[in-house]
């Protein structure tokens, strides 16, 4: 009995190894975390659950694409002579900034994961989770700074732009609805999940030759790089109200909007993406009421 009795301890033993293994190879291939007392049920297929959280974050971002687009497009070709239909213009230009969101949004679904970032609620709402617990640590973190963004936004664009820049805001008009959807979703996905998150990849891969998790200066650097472009990226816009930008225009639109943008990488970081979601949003919520109370 004893030598049967050690043969089956031991082939418990394998059994129970191989089923860790298993679940450890499973959890790192997919976004979802597993429970271990799962470990024996059949997994949807790992392409069919990344299809599925990709898809769903490209239509959040193609909201903003498509509000940014139809309300603000119009008003830059307003006194323009286009060769073509207007129509086909705004079709031209949705289709372009799709396949740039497609882009951002299938980059962080397949190296996120790889990096330890996350996108909590987002994953919930394809795996029939909780989206509510998955939003409840990243909602004070992500209002309190969107609180703080806002006040910051508000009181740039009161007291810190030049006349010329001010006057320049006046003549186009950006619905509250189009800067919170495309500022607050499609930006994020576009800046936060996919460029911040390819930058954090190669330096893990190449520089930290896929040992352990990122370090924290490759994270901060991969935020600062990433915040900086979002910075530039505002200054088309501003160049189309001002006519010619001047150091001054320059260094506070670049600076500023680096500042919101460290912020934003932060929560994603150490949050998940939501949390620079809520902030980015509650951002441009809050400077519009203000405005709206200074006027």
């Amino acid at each position: 009995m004893v030598p049967y009795a050690i043969s089956y301890w031991f082939r418990r033993k394998e059994i129970r190894h191989s089923a860790e293994v298993e679940y450890e190879e499973r959890k790192q291939l997919s976004f979802i975390v597993m429970p271990k007392d799962a470990l024996m049920t059949p997994a949807e297929p790992i392409k069919t659950q990344r299809l599925r959280l990709g898809l769903c974050m490209w239509v959040a971002g193609m909201l903003g694409v498509i509000a940014i687009t139809v309300t603000v497009l119009p008003q830059l070709v307003a006194d323009v002579t286009l060769a073509v239909p207007l129509w086909l213009v705004l079709l031209a230009s949705t289709a372009q900034s799709a396949l740039l969101l497609a882009v951002a949004v299938w980059l962080g679904v397949a190296l996120a994961p790889k990096v330890g970032f996350r996108a909590a609620a987002f994953e919930a709402a394809v795996t029939a989770g909780s989206v509510r617990s998955a939003l409840r640590p990243q909602l004070r973190p992500g209002l309190v700074a969107g609180v703080v963004g806002g006040i910051g936004l508000f009181a740039m664009g009161g007291f810190g732009f030049p006349a010329a820049l001010a006057e320049g805001e006046q003549q186009f008009t950006v619905p509250i609805i189009a800067r919170v959807l495309y500022g607050g979703v499609t930006e994020e996905l576009l800046l936060r999940w996919g460029l911040m998150t390819v930058l954090v990849w190669l330096a893990w891969r190449f520089l930290q030759h896929r040992s352990g998790t990122p370090r924290s200066l490759y994270v901060w650097l991969a935020i600062f790089v990433s915040a900086l472009l979002f910075g530039a990226g505002h200054l088309p816009a501003a160049a189309m109200q001002v006519g010619e930008l001047t150091g001054y225009v320059v260094l506070l639109i670049v600076g500023a909007n680096t500042t919101f943008g460290i912020l934003f990488g932060y929560l994603y970081w150490r949050y998940a993406l939501e949390a620079a979601v809520i902030a980015h949003a509650f951002a441009h919520l809050v400077s519009y009421v203000l405005s709206l109370g200074a006027t």
